[in-house]
């Protein structure tokens, strides 16, 4: 794992704590991260449906444990994850021992990533992320900037609707203990128009959004529906 000076204007030292201390129980499909693993075959295959992946060099922002990481790299994409808590990396780095993959792990913000200039990436993911940052447009911005000409950029986000606080937070948090209370704040989800206008302000327009519907008593999730909780967007990059 390689690491960079970061960000700091946009990095949250509470979020990279809360992240940190769910490393150890990262890839255990029962512990804190079961509803990641369990999200993780529907984000797949909302990406794999809409761009090709073999070969491609592919950037997975905000990639902790690497849980979607990996699966981009067993479809064949060269990849690169980045992260700003250190402890979460190094798990992630671990796992490679286990599933034998290759992925380059950089310890960075998405805006010191982007610093070089260069649009490296066809595809760039971006998945439960934008809602743990004081400043997602500039996340949006940054991705844009890290994108070639005509690649793709996925993002998913939680919509700021009473459904989505009574079912990610007083739900999944409180009541259910899916997750580790605090782990979402209700101001910082984002609806689908405030997603869209960033991406236009960074010359990305938006192809698809559709709803990700989470059932923890079925342990699993489905795509299409409603945008009302959880959902996903795919926009791309002008061609050349």
């Amino acid at each position: 794992m390689k690491t960079s000076t970061t960000h700091e204007s946009n990095l949250d030292q509470e979020e990279r704590r809360k992240f940190d201390e769910l490393a150890t129980s990262w890839w255990d499909p029962k512990g804190a991260s079961r509803a990641l693993h369990e999200l993780n075959p529907a984000r797949l295959a909302y990406v794999s449906e809409r761009c090709e992946l073999s070969g491609s060099r592919v950037l997975d922002v905000g990639c902790g444990g690497g849980i979607l990481t990996e699966a981009l790299a067993q479809k064949g994409a060269l990849v690169t994850g980045i992260d700003i808590a250190s402890k979460a990396l190094a798990v992630a780095e671990l796992h490679l021992l286990e599933s034998g993959l290759s992925v380059d792990y950089l310890e960075t913000t998405v805006e010191q990533h982007a610093a070089s200039g260069v649009k490296l990436y066809d595809v760039v993911t971006c998945m439960e992320m934008l809602e743990h940052v004081p400043d997602p447009e500039s996340v949006v911005s940054s991705i844009a900037s890290l994108l070639k000409p005509g690649g793709h950029a996925f993002l998913s986000t939680i919509n700021r609707t009473g459904w989505a606080f009574a079912l990610a937070i007083v739900g999944a948090e409180y009541v259910a203990r899916l997750l580790p209370q605090g782990t979402h704040r209700y101001d910082r989800f984002i609806r689908p128009s405030e997603l869209s206008s960033w991406l236009r302000k960074a010359d990305l327009h938006t192809d698809d959004i559709r709803g990700l519907h989470y059932d923890p008593f079925a342990g699993s999730a489905k795509l299409g529906g409603h945008v009302k909780m959880n959902y996903l967007l795919h926009a791309r990059s002008s061609n050349p």
